[in-house]
């Protein structure tokens, strides 16, 4: 798969790193650290630095309870960094956002991939009756499609109510894609993410992370999201500041499952958790 002008090489055994720019004052980890230019431009080219394969730029946060912000707001969050970090670095950038308008103004102004914690499905789920989508310039699918970009499809719900875990995320999973791929997004362009801590319990969450494997199923490159979340917080009994040793645990999860990226806040670590775990199966 090419992101920007990188090419990710999917079929092979290896698993790619996503690095997380948060550029919001209330993220629920590192809020308010890398709001400023000079600070997110600073951990941009120390995430690089330490082995980040694409950088994720956040404009609002999605932490349980989290303020929603306009989509102007957001935009301008977003598009000002993304600019910035584009002209400095030679590293594809995504952008991660629900809002279709803040999608359209950053691909437009040059991001390589988006990052959908809605999984396509934001329309379907919320857009008045008679009205194909939420935002007035399109879905979320469409605005991608129009840009012929590849896509991280994030599973979600509103409510963390399964009859059938497993099999239903699944399933939802295969429907976020038809909505790709009846939009003009192929199978080629989408990245799947199984949605930890979005939708779901704790025990939902602990079960997803226990059967890693399931999700080859879907014959789709895949993406762990788990770094930080509260999982590991309420496993470990440690706040959001101490749970880089459970992130690294479901790292190695993906690797030894051969999944294809994770995306994380401390880089540094869990890229040398990836090199040891790849060297220890033979894939590094």
């Amino acid at each position: 798969m090419d992101i920007g002008k990188r090419e990710f090489a999917f079929d092979k055994p290896h698993t790619y790193i996503m690095g997380i720019l948060n550029v919001t004052p209330d993220s629920f980890s590192d809020g308010g650290r890398f709001d400023k230019m000079d600070a997110a431009l600073y951990h941009v080219e120390e995430m690089i630095r330490q082995g980040a394969d694409i950088i994720d730029i956040g404009g609002e946060s999605t932490r349980p309870g989290y303020h929603k912000i306009s989509v102007e707001e957001e935009t301008a969050r977003v598009v000002s960094v993304l600019e910035a970090v584009k002209g400095r670095f030679d590293i594809p950038v995504s952008v991660d956002t629900y809002k279709a308008p803040v999608m359209d103004a950053a691909l437009s102004a040059g991001a390589d991939i988006a990052n959908d914690i809605w999984g396509l499905r934001y329309d379907s789920l919320f857009s008045e009756n008679g009205r194909h989508s939420v935002w007035d310039c399109g879905s979320m699918a469409e605005i991608i499609a129009k840009y012929q970009v590849p896509v991280c499809v994030t599973h979600n719900r509103q409510e963390a109510a399964y009859g059938s875990l497993l099999e239903e995320v699944l399933s939802d999973l295969r429907e976020s894609a038809e909505i790709g791929q009846n939009a003009g997004i192929t199978r080629g362009q989408m990245i799947l993410d199984p949605g930890v801590g979005f939708g779901k319990s704790y025990g939902d969450n602990l079960m997803i992370l226990s059967n890693l494997d399931r999700f080859h199923e879907l014959g789709m490159p895949l993406l762990l999201a788990a770094s930080r979340k509260s999982v590991i917080g309420l496993t470990l009994d440690l706040p959001v500041d101490q749970r880089e040793e459970g992130t690294i645990v479901t790292t190695v999860l993906a690797v030894q499952n051969h999944w294809n990226m994770v995306r994380v806040h401390d880089v540094e670590k869990n890229a040398r958790a990836i090199r040891m775990m790849e060297k220890i199966i033979g894939i590094g």
